[in-house]
């Protein structure tokens, strides 16, 4: 019935370490396979889930109502938690979760161009009431930006010849279809440098994606909102797909989890800076042989956690640096 299959959940319930009088944001909700068992332990709690597509939080709605009050269904995108939990009259929760990237409902089932296997409008918006589609962009935007998207947002050794392809088969035609996108991508990359793992367009399908979405954009400042969001003792857990996902996720946590930066010769701290958080995952934790072999989608997620220090440990750093 459903057409995504929820990710590393054991070691995502692991790590979150959910009591059942939590309250608990899911940031990126989609069809509401991970909080579904989230629901099961919050018999005393709630359930915030964010999601940006109104047509799948619909399908989320349907497959959590059994939970009724518990569960919270909000239609926006992350980037707006703090307005959301205010609007609530949530000063703080206990734990929050994001599955980053587009859900195989997208893919598969939503027609909006996601696929570089099907033949559909070229669309990619995540959420259709955005203004910009990726139609849009490869029709428009001129050859110098497009290799920018494609080589900053999907690593695409060949971005400027994909760029040049784009603009050269517009000028013939518009560009209106997933697969004529892709068949342009086919054409510009050489073929003895086609990946091996993956489709020669899943790059540049990446990083349209991307763009058209903002995903990059906001994810570090929605990253640094849950955690001011969060209790002391609060965990974040983030799921991600790609390599810039990840180095956001473990630049922000590395930074957040840093204290004192004053000169190791200074007797007392004056910078000021308190660690904010304790990273869990020294390394990020990956799917294992049984559920790449099961969902072969998880092979590239990557999981990272944290909890919020409370004010004593913060503390801790400041005390370490004053010389008795």
């Amino acid at each position: 019935m459903y057409a995504h299959t929820p990710i590393l959940v054991d070691k995502v319930l692991e790590y979150l370490d959910i009591k059942e009088t939590d309250t608990l944001v899911d940031c990126t909700l989609g069809e509401g396979g991970h909080s579904y068992h989230f629901l099961q332990r919050l018999t005393k709690g709630k359930l915030i889930g964010i999601e940006q597509d109104e047509v799948i939080l619909n399908r989320a709605k349907e497959r959590l109502k059994k939970f009724g009050e518990r569960f919270i269904p909000i239609h926006s995108n992350f980037s707006n938690i703090k307005e959301i939990l205010t609007d609530l009259g949530f000063k703080r929760v206990n734990k929050i979760f994001f599955d980053l990237g587009v859900s195989m409902f997208h893919i598969k089932e939503s027609k909006r161009g996601f696929s570089f296997l099907k033949n559909e409008d070229l669309d990619m918006r995540l959420d259709p009431s955005k203004n910009i589609s990726a139609k849009d962009v490869v029709n428009n935007f001129d050859e110098k930006k497009l290799a920018k998207i494609i080589w900053a947002y999907g690593e695409e050794r060949f971005s400027s010849r994909i760029a040049h392809f784009i603009v050269e088969e517009r000028k013939i035609k518009p560009i209106t279809t997933s697969l004529q996108l892709s068949d342009i991508i086919k054409r510009a990359i050489p073929k003895k440098f086609w990946p091996k793992r993956i489709h020669p367009a899943t790059k540049t399908f990446q990083a349209i994606r991307i763009f058209v979405n903002d995903e990059i954009e906001i994810l570090e400042n929605a990253l640094r909102d849950a955690v001011k969001l969060l209790e002391p003792e609060g965990r974040v857990c983030v799921i991600s797909f790609h390599s810039l996902e990840d180095r956001i996720v473990k630049s922000v946590f590395g930074d957040l989890a840093k204290g004192c930066i004053c000169p190791p010769d200074f007797p007392v701290c004056i910078c000021g800076r308190k660690k904010e958080i304790k990273v869990l995952t020294r390394k990020p934790v990956l799917s294992d042989e049984k559920e790449v072999r099961e969902n072969p989608s998880s092979r590239s997620a990557k999981l990272r956690c944290a909890e919020k220090l409370s004010d004593a440990q913060e503390q801790t750093n400041f005390s370490e640096k004053v010389i008795a």
